[in-house]
């Protein structure tokens, strides 16, 4: 089965390809996005960006993940990636997302954010769906309230970044909950 592309007011959220690598290691590469992610590093080159590309479609057809590169509706530019990282067998999934630092500020990570929790519970058919950040990024945990999710805790020390422990916010939704407008 092939990706399908998820639309919404202003972004076309759609699978990765390789014409993206410059806009990925552009937009990932910046230090200000891996200090607010767990999975970017930093620095981020083309070579991680290819083989992050290239991983998003086996583990799409192995139901591991669904991940999308954000764009904006009107011209088509890359600004970022939403995504689903899938446990079947709990019938749950982790949201995660980032945007490149021009697009900060401008609702685009609440509005892809919406459209892939709708996508997991709708055509996925999960039952839960979470999130974290890290404490010192409030900017995400109001993207997550804004969605409908709710506040499950802090995990203390939960993430080495940077040899530095970070604690991480905990949020969740589930399909019967009522969705952020």
């Amino acid at each position: 089965m092939d990706q399908l592309s998820l639309h919404t007011n202003r972004l076309i959220l759609r699978p990765y390809s390789l014409g993206d690598v410059s806009d990925l290691v552009r937009l990932a590469g910046a230090r200000e996005v891996a200090a607010t992610t767990l999975r970017i590093p930093h620095p981020y080159g083309e070579q991680e960006a290819v083989d992050f590309i290239t991983s998003c479609r086996a583990d799409f057809e192995m139901d591991r993940c669904a991940r999308f590169a954000v764009t904006l509706r009107d011209s088509g530019e890359f600004c970022g990636g939403v995504g689903l990282r899938v446990e079947r067998w709990q019938h749950q999934a982790e949201l995660g997302y980032w945007l490149g630092v021009p697009y900060w500020g401008k609702g685009y990570a609440t509005e892809c954010a919406r459209a892939v929790v709708r996508f997991g519970f709708e055509t996925l058919q999960l039952h839960r769906i979470y999130a974290s950040h890290f404490s010192h990024n409030g900017a995400s945990g109001r993207v997550l309230r804004k969605i409908g999710m709710r506040y499950e805790g802090r995990l203390r020390g939960n993430v080495f970044k940077w040899d530095q422990f970070y604690d991480s916010e905990l949020y969740g939704i589930v399909s019967a909950d009522p969705r952020g407008q």
